[in-house]
């Protein structure tokens, strides 16, 4: 009995740092095992179309759009919430800073396009209207995070399609989508932007003292506020900060395709959802990584690329969404500790064997 009590010891001990160590590392070292298969096979497959700089190019140009958006997605998860509203305000952040450009037009004429900054200025602040309407209702109104932001989900939607009317809206500065076409060293330079923007979020989130609150906020909220936490602020906070990033990707969105509607990124919300989880964010709360993030944006979108080559139906790739992220789920659910410590107890021990033999058969 002893010998195996040290067993089961050992084996828990040695799973347990498995399991430590891939909940961790495990968003970042899985997505980089996922890009590397997905971008190895799809190259096998379709090596001509794959491969070709041009579609390279357009998976750097599609990336940052649906990377910060999953930053977003993921600063609100981290805090033990959800940010369903997040592709609701980058429409309307579109459609904000087009109403502004042709506002711009009407006074300036074609001098307007040198206001480009003021646009992006506009786009900004959307965002963060969007950000402090969710953090009014999930801080001090006490909303539920999924109920909230699908209130505003809604009015962002209802508001696109009653300014819009359902059409194209497609005037913005000219400099804007000069730069989304913009590359440096064969590299869109608005992937670049993605990645400071990542950098900026990965700093903040594990260096600062908003991160660490946003973070108890999300593991445990009771602990959080006993420990002196401003759960009100923190989660205003982190709501301002997920419109922000809305706002952000919606520029971004607007440089490389400079063209606003209703219905654009409705698609969005699951994909963001399953970047963030695949990425290594805990669906809870309390854990994620933004290498990880950016590494699930890259593998996805190379995944989506890949069955745009190989022409596969896009519904197919929905799908594939969504069983990849029902069988992270179920990975990181899954208690290996138990499942191993219950085949330890199961298997026969040979030193326990021995040691009957030796009673029963004296020498």
């Amino acid at each position: 009995m002893n010998r195996l009590r040290e067993v089961n010891d050992q084996i828990d001990e040695s799973v347990s740092g498995i399991v430590r160590r891939f909940r961790v590392e495990g968003g970042a070292v899985r997505m980089v095992v996922l890009l590397i298969l997905a971008f190895g096979f799809f190259t096998l497959m379709k090596p001509k179309i794959f491969t070709d700089a041009l579609n390279l190019q357009n998976i750097g140009l599609a990336v940052p759009e649906i990377g910060v958006l999953a930053l977003a997605m993921t600063v609100a998860m981290l805090s033990g919430g959800i940010d369903l509203s997040v592709v609701g305000i980058v429409d309307g952040a579109a459609i904000a800073m087009s109403l502004a450009f042709q506002a711009m037009q009407s006074i300036m004429g074609p001098a307007a396009d040198g206001a480009w900054p003021v646009i992006i200025l506009v786009g900004l602040a959307v965002g963060l209207l969007g950000g402090a309407i969710n953090g009014l209702l999930i801080a001090f109104a006490r909303i539920t995070p999924i109920l909230a932001t699908l209130a505003t989900m809604q009015i962002w939607n209802g508001l696109a399609i009653v300014v819009t009317n359902g059409n194209v809206m497609s005037k913005f500065p000219a400099p804007m989508a000069a730069m989304g076409q913009l590359a440096v060293i064969g590299v869109p330079l608005i992937f670049f932007m993605f990645v400071v923007i990542a950098l900026v979020m990965g700093a903040v989130l594990s260096w600062t003292a908003l991160g660490r609150r946003i973070a108890m906020q999300g593991a445990n909220p009771v602990a959080s506020r006993y420990s002196g936490i401003d759960s009100r602020r923190t989660l205003m906070t982190t709501y301002l900060i997920s419109g922000l990033l809305a706002g952000v990707a919606a520029v971004l969105i607007v440089m490389r395709n400079p063209s606003a509607s209703a219905d654009y990124f409705q698609s969005y919300t699951l994909l963001v959802i399953v970047i963030a989880v695949l990425g290594g964010t805990n669906p809870n709360g309390g854990f994620a990584t933004v290498l990880g993030v950016v590494l699930a944006a890259l593998t996805l979108q190379v995944v989506k690329s890949g069955f745009t080559a190989m022409r596969l139906s896009p519904y197919l790739y929905s799908i594939a969404q969504g069983a990849i992220l029902i069988i992270i789920m179920i990975i990181d659910q899954t208690d290996f500790r138990r499942l191993f410590r219950r085949r330890a107890a199961l298997s026969p021990q040979p030193d326990a064997q021995d040691a009957v033999t030796q009673e029963t058969n004296p020498q």
